[in-house]
């Protein structure tokens, strides 16, 4: 029987990062947002490229709550190609259970190409249409915890069904960490799903969308998400920390300072989402998980990738031994 506590489910892709050249790119703000130019037509040189055979959120979170020394699987469909199977000996090289990745003969496996410019990003990203469905699970085969990140647009029967199975394993607990399709799809076509949530992680742009309140109102975006039904929830903000409510009480933590300038921060989300899951698997408090949750996000955007920088137990709690007089959860 396979043992795992988290389950973690969600589309796999391989990343591919594309350095840009500064003598290439031009980038400039206006209202709607930041932008980046490239030459139209013509061929554009780029520095290097670098590789993550197993990325996506789910496949991040597994490899960090993994690192963490968590037993973690992952479900995803995957094309039955090259591609996916080199995704799946990725995962296993890191300890992720795969027995329940499923390879679609139908579709191709999902690549992302990462424009990496300075310190930030821009994803070309696209999901297959696969013919999702929940994994059939043993009669002993139960995890304590359920980690939902991004599927593609095709997925809501299939959340239909992950509904119907977590409402037959009360004690099963539903973390959910909403990709881009997920929240494009609006809060109606997901609301069983935000129902059954335990705890809801996203960032403070996400949501401001899915709740609806004003983005400067942080009390007021806490509670249009607790609304929802979830009855935790965790918004990350970047650089400013993240915040946090668990209905009776409100907390903040701030960044974890940057040992140097951050190199690229591609999946500081997803680490910080699976060290929150990993400490509270381990038996931790809401409050010790968001003392460590910073830290492995820092760690991941000090290298390329976003599993790169993903710290073991023992180097984590070491940086937070090291850490500042001023860094820790503060109740508001």
């Amino acid at each position: 029987m396979a043992q795992y506590d988290v389950l973690c489910i969600g589309d796999a892709a391989t990343d591919v990062f594309i350095r840009l050249s500064d003598r290439h790119v031009r980038t400039w703000d206006d209202e709607d947002g930041h932008w980046i130019d490239l030459p139209y037509g013509g061929k554009v040189p780029f520095e290097y490229a670098h590789t993550v055979e197993a990325g996506g959120n789910a496949a991040n979170a597994a490899v960090g709550m993994a690192r963490l020394g968590v037993p973690t699987a992952l479900a995803a469909h995957v094309g039955d190609d090259a591609i996916g199977h080199a995704m799946r000996s990725a995962l296993q090289q890191e300890g992720v259970d795969t027995h329940l990745m499923r390879f679609d003969a139908a579709h191709p496996s999902n690549r992302n190409f990462v424009l990496w410019y300075h310190q930030d990003h821009t994803i070309l990203v696209h999901h297959e249409a696969y013919d999702y469905h929940w994994p059939h699970l043993s009669p002993r085969e139960k995890a304590n915890w359920v980690y939902l990140s991004s599927v593609g647009s095709q997925g809501a029967a299939y959340y239909q069904q992950i509904v119907s199975w977590l409402e037959a394993e009360p004690a099963v607990s539903l973390v959910f960490q909403p990709g881009t399709f997920q929240i494009a799809q609006g809060t109606e076509v997901l609301r069983s799903l935000y129902s059954q949530t335990n705890i809801l992680i996203c960032n403070r742009e996400e949501a401001v969308e899915i709740g609806g309140a004003a983005h400067h109102d942080v009390a007021a975006i806490l509670d249009s998400l607790h609304a929802l039904g979830p009855r935790v929830i965790v918004v990350t903000d970047g650089p400013q920390g993240a915040y946090a409510s668990d209905t009776s009480r409100r907390f903040r933590v701030p960044a974890y300072p940057d040992p140097s300038q951050p190199k690229e921060r591609t999946g500081a989300g997803d680490a910080f989402s699976s060290t929150i899951v990993a400490a509270l698997a381990k038996g931790r408090a809401l409050e010790e998980a968001l003392v460590w949750a910073p830290i492995n996000a820092m760690s991941v955007v000090q290298q390329v990738g976003a599993q790169c920088g993903l710290l073991c137990r023992d180097d984590l709690l070491q940086l937070l031994k090291a850490a500042p007089d001023w860094y820790g959860v503060e109740e508001w």
